[in-house]
């Protein structure tokens, strides 16, 4: 039988310009990197086999995290969670708009499609939607390589708006990380029946 499988991924890299809060004080890869291990160690004390795809600081090219996808799902039953933080502008000022929600590529499989729906209730549940209207079906579409192209389901969640400062005190607060890592775990949990 396959062995459950959480691969975790974080958007972005230390050198990707932009994603930061208009302040500088947020910076997405520097969140996503610290959610991305709390969500690994969190799933493994509930049982759930995970890894990093990306441990390094740079950022990785779409391809390779593809290719490390692929060996790293092999013999399991796997899944991946792309980890991000949200903006509505080019991060020169604060926005308005705020909120939690995740993605699934117009190809996704209807596991894929699950692991969303599961997502969005948990962050509905936990009250971190925002002010931004959401599709009936919990989650959107995008043409997004991290889930078109996996050998396996790929969900992608933006984490808050680096753009907002109510989100941006929110992820830089330990209630905020800890939601955001439960909303995770918890509809990791339900979809793998744990």
């Amino acid at each position: 039988m396959e062995k459950n499988f959480v691969i975790v991924d974080n958007g972005h890299g230390v050198e990707t310009k932009g994603k930061r809060s208009p302040d500088g004080r947020h910076r997405e890869y520097l969140w996503c990197r610290k959610a991305a291990r709390r969500l690994v160690e969190v799933l493994k004390s509930k049982g759930i086999d995970a890894a990093l795809l990306v441990p390094e600081e740079t950022d990785v090219p779409l391809r390779e995290r593809c290719r490390r996808a692929s060996v790293l799902s092999q013999g399991r039953r796997a899944v991946l969670v792309s980890l991000h933080n949200n903006a509505a502008g080019d991060g020169s000022c604060w926005r308005e708009a705020g909120g939690w929600s995740v993605f699934v590529a117009p190809n996704a499989s209807p596991d894929s499609r699950r692991l969303a729906a599961l997502l969005f209730r948990r962050a509905r549940s936990a009250d971190i939607l925002g002010n931004r209207a959401t599709p009936p079906c919990g989650y959107w579409t995008a043409n997004l390589a991290v889930c078109r192209d996996m050998p396996c389901p790929a969900v992608l969640t933006e984490n808050m708006f680096q753009d907002n400062r109510a989100d941006v005190d929110f992820l830089a607060s330990e209630v905020g990380l800890s939601t955001i890592i439960n909303v995770h775990s918890e509809a990791l949990k339900e979809y793998f029946g744990v």
